[in-house]
Protein backbone atom coordinates (compact mmCIF):
# COMPACT_ATOMS: atom_id res chain seq x y z
CA UNK A 1 0.00 0.00 0.00
CA UNK A 2 1.63 2.69 -1.05
CA UNK A 3 1.71 6.53 1.19
CA UNK A 4 -1.36 8.09 -0.29
CA UNK A 5 -3.60 5.22 0.46
CA UNK A 6 -2.30 4.92 4.24
CA UNK A 7 -3.12 8.69 4.35
CA UNK A 8 -6.70 7.52 3.50
CA UNK A 9 -6.95 4.75 5.49
CA UNK A 10 -5.67 6.88 8.07
CA UNK A 11 -8.53 9.09 7.48
CA UNK A 12 -11.18 6.06 7.94
CA UNK A 13 -9.54 5.19 11.47
CA UNK A 14 -10.29 8.69 13.23
CA UNK A 15 -13.67 8.06 12.49
CA UNK A 16 -14.73 6.00 15.43
CA UNK A 17 -11.84 8.02 17.72
CA UNK A 18 -14.13 11.54 16.21
CA UNK A 19 -17.47 9.48 17.16
CA UNK A 20 -16.37 8.76 20.49
CA UNK A 21 -15.40 11.68 21.66
CA UNK A 22 -18.64 13.94 20.51
CA UNK A 23 -21.13 11.37 22.06
CA UNK A 24 -19.66 9.69 24.60
CA UNK A 25 -20.14 11.67 28.26
CA UNK A 26 -17.29 13.18 29.06
CA UNK A 27 -16.78 15.33 31.64
CA UNK A 28 -14.05 17.83 30.27
CA UNK A 29 -15.53 20.74 31.28
CA UNK A 30 -16.44 23.71 28.43
CA UNK A 31 -14.13 25.96 26.28
CA UNK A 32 -15.03 29.11 24.71
CA UNK A 33 -14.87 29.41 20.86
CA UNK A 34 -15.60 32.03 18.84
CA UNK A 35 -18.01 33.69 21.77
CA UNK A 36 -19.72 30.27 22.02
CA UNK A 37 -19.67 27.96 25.31
CA UNK A 38 -18.98 24.10 24.16
CA UNK A 39 -18.25 21.05 25.89
CA UNK A 40 -13.98 20.79 25.67
CA UNK A 41 -14.78 17.07 24.05
CA UNK A 42 -16.63 19.01 21.16
CA UNK A 43 -14.10 21.08 20.35
CA UNK A 44 -11.66 18.19 20.41
CA UNK A 45 -14.03 16.40 18.15
CA UNK A 46 -14.32 18.75 15.93
CA UNK A 47 -10.60 19.13 15.47
CA UNK A 48 -10.14 15.71 15.09
CA UNK A 49 -12.50 15.76 12.18
CA UNK A 50 -10.91 18.99 11.07
CA UNK A 51 -7.27 16.72 10.74
CA UNK A 52 -9.24 13.97 9.20
CA UNK A 53 -10.85 16.18 6.60
CA UNK A 54 -7.62 17.79 5.94
CA UNK A 55 -5.94 14.15 5.09
CA UNK A 56 -8.27 14.32 1.78
CA UNK A 57 -5.95 17.41 0.41
CA UNK A 58 -2.61 15.61 1.98
CA UNK A 59 -2.93 11.94 -0.17
CA UNK A 60 -4.46 13.30 -2.88
CA UNK A 61 -1.56 15.98 -3.25
CA UNK A 62 1.50 13.05 -2.89
CA UNK A 63 -0.61 10.68 -5.65
CA UNK A 64 -0.69 13.61 -8.10
CA UNK A 65 3.13 14.69 -7.21
CA UNK A 66 4.36 11.25 -6.96
CA UNK A 67 2.22 9.83 -9.44
CA UNK A 68 1.01 7.37 -7.08
CA UNK A 69 -2.58 7.23 -8.14
CA UNK A 70 -4.25 3.96 -8.13
CA UNK A 71 -7.48 2.40 -8.58
CA UNK A 72 -7.48 1.33 -4.80
CA UNK A 73 -6.94 4.91 -4.14
CA UNK A 74 -9.43 6.04 -6.48
CA UNK A 75 -11.82 3.82 -4.58
CA UNK A 76 -10.60 4.17 -1.01
CA UNK A 77 -10.84 8.17 -1.20
CA UNK A 78 -14.18 8.91 -1.90
CA UNK A 79 -15.62 6.47 0.28
CA UNK A 80 -13.23 7.78 3.59
CA UNK A 81 -15.02 11.21 2.77
CA UNK A 82 -18.16 10.23 2.05
CA UNK A 83 -18.04 7.88 5.77
CA UNK A 84 -16.26 10.70 7.76
CA UNK A 85 -18.71 13.36 6.75
CA UNK A 86 -22.23 10.97 7.22
CA UNK A 87 -20.98 9.66 10.55
CA UNK A 88 -20.48 13.77 11.51
CA UNK A 89 -23.48 15.19 10.34
CA UNK A 90 -25.08 11.93 12.07
CA UNK A 91 -23.32 13.00 15.15
CA UNK A 92 -24.77 16.71 14.19
CA UNK A 93 -28.21 15.27 14.37
CA UNK A 94 -27.90 13.63 17.58
CA UNK A 95 -26.56 16.81 19.02
CA UNK A 96 -29.79 18.67 17.56
CA UNK A 97 -27.41 20.58 15.48
CA UNK A 98 -28.76 19.76 11.97
CA UNK A 99 -31.68 19.29 10.52
CA UNK A 100 -32.39 15.47 9.53
CA UNK A 101 -33.76 15.87 6.38
CA UNK A 102 -30.55 17.45 4.99
CA UNK A 103 -28.29 15.28 6.29
CA UNK A 104 -30.91 12.27 4.76
CA UNK A 105 -30.54 13.88 1.46
CA UNK A 106 -26.51 14.05 1.17
CA UNK A 107 -26.22 10.15 2.77
CA UNK A 108 -28.99 9.27 -0.01
CA UNK A 109 -26.91 11.38 -2.83
CA UNK A 110 -23.66 9.14 -1.17
CA UNK A 111 -25.34 6.22 -1.66
CA UNK A 112 -26.63 6.46 -4.98
CA UNK A 113 -23.53 7.91 -6.28
CA UNK A 114 -21.44 4.92 -4.58
CA UNK A 115 -24.10 2.43 -5.90
CA UNK A 116 -23.41 4.13 -9.26
CA UNK A 117 -19.83 3.55 -9.01
CA UNK A 118 -20.01 0.17 -8.24
CA UNK A 119 -22.43 -0.44 -11.19
CA UNK A 120 -19.72 1.25 -13.20
CA UNK A 121 -16.52 -0.75 -11.77
CA UNK A 122 -18.67 -4.28 -12.61
CA UNK A 123 -18.49 -2.66 -16.31
CA UNK A 124 -14.68 -2.28 -15.48
CA UNK A 125 -14.60 1.25 -15.00
CA UNK A 126 -13.32 3.28 -11.79
CA UNK A 127 -14.97 6.51 -11.48
CA UNK A 128 -12.78 9.18 -9.69
CA UNK A 129 -14.37 12.33 -8.25
CA UNK A 130 -14.37 15.08 -10.43
CA UNK A 131 -14.46 18.73 -9.99
CA UNK A 132 -17.88 19.01 -8.44
CA UNK A 133 -17.96 15.87 -6.49
CA UNK A 134 -14.20 17.83 -4.86
CA UNK A 135 -16.09 20.56 -4.23
CA UNK A 136 -19.13 18.93 -3.03
CA UNK A 137 -16.98 17.68 -0.35
CA UNK A 138 -15.35 20.43 0.44
CA UNK A 139 -18.91 22.50 0.99
CA UNK A 140 -19.35 19.55 3.34
CA UNK A 141 -16.84 19.52 5.02
CA UNK A 142 -16.60 23.50 6.17
CA UNK A 143 -20.34 23.59 6.67
CA UNK A 144 -19.61 20.30 9.42
CA UNK A 145 -16.55 22.13 10.91
CA UNK A 146 -18.41 24.80 11.26
CA UNK A 147 -21.64 23.38 13.18
CA UNK A 148 -19.28 21.33 14.84
CA UNK A 149 -17.64 24.52 16.14
CA UNK A 150 -20.69 26.57 16.91
CA UNK A 151 -22.54 23.80 18.44
CA UNK A 152 -25.94 25.07 18.57
CA UNK A 153 -29.11 24.15 17.65
CA UNK A 154 -29.94 24.75 13.54
CA UNK A 155 -32.56 26.99 14.05
CA UNK A 156 -30.80 29.28 16.64
CA UNK A 157 -27.45 29.68 15.41
CA UNK A 158 -25.85 32.23 16.85
CA UNK A 159 -23.31 32.56 14.14
CA UNK A 160 -25.23 31.96 10.89
CA UNK A 161 -22.52 31.29 8.69
CA UNK A 162 -22.62 27.73 9.80
CA UNK A 163 -26.50 27.09 8.36
CA UNK A 164 -25.56 29.29 5.16
CA UNK A 165 -22.80 26.50 5.05
CA UNK A 166 -25.12 23.71 5.08
CA UNK A 167 -27.35 25.04 2.98
CA UNK A 168 -24.50 25.48 0.33
CA UNK A 169 -23.31 21.87 0.94
CA UNK A 170 -26.82 20.93 0.32
CA UNK A 171 -27.21 22.58 -3.12
CA UNK A 172 -23.68 21.23 -4.16
CA UNK A 173 -24.50 17.60 -2.88
CA UNK A 174 -27.90 17.85 -5.37
CA UNK A 175 -25.89 19.52 -8.28
CA UNK A 176 -22.94 17.01 -8.05
CA UNK A 177 -25.16 14.16 -7.57
CA UNK A 178 -26.79 14.71 -10.29
CA UNK A 179 -24.27 15.59 -12.84
CA UNK A 180 -22.61 11.94 -11.77
CA UNK A 181 -25.88 10.05 -13.02
CA UNK A 182 -26.36 12.67 -16.18
CA UNK A 183 -22.84 11.92 -16.93
CA UNK A 184 -22.69 7.90 -16.58
CA UNK A 185 -26.25 8.26 -18.19
CA UNK A 186 -25.22 5.39 -20.80
CA UNK A 187 -24.79 2.66 -18.00
CA UNK A 188 -29.24 2.70 -17.30
CA UNK A 189 -29.57 3.35 -21.05
CA UNK A 190 -27.88 0.09 -21.76
CA UNK A 191 -29.22 -1.95 -19.07
CA UNK A 192 -32.07 -4.65 -19.82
Amino acid sequence: MNLPNKITVSRILMIPIFIIIMVADFSWGEIRFLGTAMPTNHFVGALIFIIASTTDWIDGHFARKYNLVTNLGKFLDPLADKLLVSAALIVLVELGAAPSWIVIIIISREFAVTGLRLILAGEGEVVAANMLGKIKTWTQIIAVSALLLHNAPFESLSVPFAEYALWVATFFTIWSGWDYFYLNRRVFKNSK
